[in-house]
């Protein structure tokens, strides 16, 4: 919002108060400054001139000659070369010694011969930004109006001597998005009177009823709980006063003419949209506010056709759509030069309807970011009739008596009750009733004692931000002023923070991972439709999630597992030269068992790996060596171990849907009750799915956090080293050439029980001296007691219990 202190000075005196210092106590009291502009910017000596005559050079077909009074009592020659400079015309007139903007110094001078007593201006020579000037006046000098007095210095006339506050505003304070907004706040920071217009008192109304001429009806009361509407005959459209156009161009709108820059000018004075219809061009002079149907077509102000939706409000006339509500009008009721009879609009849209329209059409206005925030709904009939009373005065409109309007609800003003003890509490102050009355008194909010330190306090319908006790505690402590507010000892209990176990693992996990060589990637949560079933193992017979409002089709649904991310980043890597690769992802995976979604989706945090490349690079002395399944399988089982789970987890060899068949496996965990849970898979990409996406040999892994957070230790857990020495004992087994190395050590951790400290697998070996079908797995067994140091006898019994355990489940049979 710019706000002009020109302007600013009609409700409120700044005197005394520069600028800058305004917007540092602006600042201070919560809303932001982002810049103070000075409007002139460089101008002096340049005055009102007019042109007496027009001759053309006689050595310069494009300049012309120009006698000028500029009020010096006589006459100047000034050389022009604008195209537009006529005998007749009101023009800024740079005197010689005069400065421009961008340090350009006026002086005497001869152009082709012809002497030169000074310069005719166009706007942008002024510092003026000629985008916001009238369409007429954009090329060229600029041509004042006609009535302006000679020798008036150019300041006065343009408005130049003014600043413009630029306030950075907050979602909330959809009040200060006006004039009478902000001179409301600057009142209450400066403790000064203020002065709001009377549009009551000064409009005058003569003729038939309003109501005679026009009519409303509002067919959608929870899309516009208010909509008045007044009717003005014999309107006569011509350019608006200049003062009102300097303020308009301050504000950043440029001036089209009266009736438009009138309804501009109470937008921006009470923050409430106008929007002025042909009236003759209104069916009936009738006006209905509806629901577009869907499809539904219209032209609006800027000549381009809008698709509208169901979801939009539309105002007609009956027959046709005038107007997108809150948005933008329609052509087929613009105000013309022929506009004779005028429907003026003010109303009060839905917020969120207007939002979602504008978003969705691409049109954003000031209009629309005012009823986008809501709107203060004690300004509809204040705003209207103030608009009206300007139409009356310059447009000479005949405003007919009354107002013809619909309305849904009530828009009572809020009481809230605060607590003069609750005040001081919440801000560490000792601020007594009498003060936080005087702070209310500036506010200019009512308020009465309900009990002794107790108000209760009557918010403006303009303060729609203030909805219970510590919003009036907040406009207490800024208008008081922050750092008049003492620092005070925290009091009461606390509580130390601390992370949770999930929250613990995952940091944890990052950290392993990456001190392993591996680098973390974090990818989008939603991925292309067509690769939402890939590697979805832990979401098995599940649905994906469709967005509402995708950003585009390729990224519609919500992803089932981070693997297919994970290969685009391969592929996109490999594309660059860049093969090896070592790459995880902690983040949450999406599914629904509904067709269609009726309730929140579930959501699992998962663990991701990706392994591709090579585990060594070729160097003089060495060959290069690749990575390959058990590379990955290592990494896994570091994890498991860093974890404590190495003696619940179990592989079984399993071909999990787009891996290689022959080179993954699942991932098992054993809870309580002897449960095995799946918790994640690992192995190769199907040969097929990396063709597909051109990547060499790559290795995953995705695994299931929420499976782990229970059953797994504290993260960084310290454990005491241990102090009585371990037994190794080595088998050698033949078994079933089915039989898997898995199903063995499963057994072995079994039957030794606590006493076992780790079991591996050092050797397989296959051939005749083992028979066909037949395979010898050696493995290495630790045994060790945590309280004492393990006898022979207890060795011996515990190890002949794993050979006879082994020998019953699995049919092994020593080694001889």
């Amino acid at each position: 919002m710019r706000v002009s202190t020109e302007w600013l000075s009609d409700y409120i005196s700044l005197e005394g108060v520069a600028p800058q210092d305004l917007a540092e106590r602006i600042t201070r009291a919560g809303i932001e400054i982002d810049i103070v502009e000075n409007r002139n910017q460089g101008v002096t000596k340049v005055v009102v001139g007019y042109v007496i005559s027009k001759e053309k050079h006689p050595d310069a077909d494009k300049l012309n000659i120009c006698k000028v009074d500029a009020g010096l009592g006589e006459e100047l020659q000034i050389v022009c070369g604008a195209k537009n400079v006529d005998a007749g015309q009101k023009v800024p007139v740079a005197l010689v010694g005069a400065k421009l903007p961008g340090g350009l110094e006026i002086k005497k001078a001869k152009l082709r011969g012809a002497l030169s007593q000074g310069m005719i201006c166009s706007a942008k020579e002024l510092g003026l930004n000629d985008k916001l000037l009238p369409k007429e006046l954009q090329e060229g000098i600029l041509v004042l109006p006609a009535e302006l007095e000679v020798g008036t210095p150019i300041e006065q006339v343009l408005g130049l001597n003014d600043h413009v506050l630029e306030l950075d505003l907050t979602p909330n304070r959809s009040d200060a998005l006006s004039m009478i907004g902000a001179a409301y706040e600057v009142s209450a920071i400066l403790s000064r009177d203020i002065t709001l217009p009377a549009p009551e008192a000064d409009l005058k109304e003569s003729g038939s009823a309003a109501a005679d001429h026009i009519s409303v009806q509002v067919d959608a009361p929870e899309l516009c709980t208010h909509y008045s509407a007044r009717y003005i005959s014999g309107v006569s459209i011509k350019p608006s006063p200049l003062w009102m156009q300097n303020r308009l161009m301050a504000a950043g709108i440029r001036p089209i003419n009266n009736i438009v820059d009138i309804t501009n000018y109470v937008m921006l004075e009470y923050g409430q949209p106008l929007h002025a219809f042909d009236a003759d061009q209104l069916s009936g002079g009738s006006i209905v506010v509806r629901r577009a149907t869907e499809g539904e077509t219209m032209i609006t102000l800027d000549d381009q056709e809008r698709k509208l939706k169901d979801t939009m409000l539309l105002i007609t006339d009956g027959a046709k759509p005038v107007a997108i509500a809150g948005v933008m009008g329609g052509q087929n009721s613009e105000v013309t030069s022929d506009t004779a009879n005028i429907l003026l609009e003010s109303a009060k849209f839905d917020g969120t309807t207007v939002r979602k329209t504008s978003r969705e059409l691409g049109l954003r206005s000031e209009s629309s970011l005012r009823f986008e925030k809501n709107v203060d709904p004690g300004s509809v009939i204040p705003a209207l009739n103030r608009a009206a009373s300007l139409i009356s005065a310059y447009a000479g409109g005949n405003v007919h008596p009354g107002i013809v309007e619909s309305t849904a609800g009530s828009n009572e003003e809020r009481v809230i009750a605060l607590s003069v003890t609750k005040v001081n509490n919440y801000l560490g102050t000792s601020l007594s009733a009498e003060e936080i009355h005087a702070i209310f008194d500036r506010l200019h909010f009512t308020y009465e004692t309900a009990q002794e330190n107790e108000l209760l306090v009557t918010v403006p319908t303009r303060r729609g931000d203030i909805t219970r006790d510590v919003d009036l505690i907040e406009e207490v402590a800024r208008l008081y002023g922050y750092d008049h507010i003492p620092t005070t000892v925290i009091e009461g209990p606390t509580t130390a923070g601390s992370l949770t176990k999930p929250q613990l693992i995952r940091r944890a996990l990052r950290g392993l991972l990456s001190n392993a060589g591996y680098q973390e990637m974090i990818s989008y949560s939603f991925v292309n439709p067509e690769r939402s079933t890939l590697f979805s193992a832990l979401t098995a017979g599940s649905q994906s999630v469709k967005l509402a409002m995708p950003m585009s089709e390729e990224l519609s649904v919500l992803r089932t597992s981070a693997l297919p991310q994970m290969l685009e980043a391969a592929q996109y890597n490999r594309n660059r030269k860049q093969e090896s690769l070592a790459l995880f992802e902690i983040g949450s995976v999406f599914y629904t068992e509904e067709e269609t979604l009726t309730k929140q989706p579930k959501e699992i945090p998962v663990l991701s790996l990706l392994l591709s490349g090579n585990r060594i690079e070729k160097q003089w002395n060495i060959t290069a060596e690749k990575v390959d399944f058990f590379d990955l399988k290592g990494a896994v089982e570091s994890i498991f171990a860093y974890l404590g789970l190495e003696g619940q987890i179990s592989y079984a060899a399993n071909q999990p849907k787009d891996y290689h068949p022959g080179r993954s496996a699942s991932i098992y965990l054993k809870i309580s009750g002897e449960e095995q849970v799946l918790v994640g898979t690992l192995g190769q990409v199907h040969p097929e799915l990396q063709l597909a996406y051109d990547l060499g040999d790559t290795y995953i892994a995705e695994l299931s956090l929420e499976a782990l957070y229970d059953e797994a230790l504290p993260p960084l857990v310290y454990r005491e080293l241990p102090r009585f020495p371990a037994v190794s004992r080595d088998i050698a087994v033949v078994v079933e050439q089915s039989v898997e190395a898995g199903v063995l050590m499963s057994s072995i951790r079994e039957s030794a029980g606590e006493l076992l400290q780790s079991v591996q697998v050092f050797d397989i070996y296959t051939g005749e001296k083992v028979g066909e079908g037949k395979k010898s797995i050696a493995l290495a067994l630790t045994y060790r007691h945590k309280d004492h140091t393990l006898t022979e006898e207890e060795i011996t019994a515990v190890h002949t219990k794993v050979l006879t355990d082994l020998s019953d489940k699995t049919g092994a049979e020593l080694r001889k």
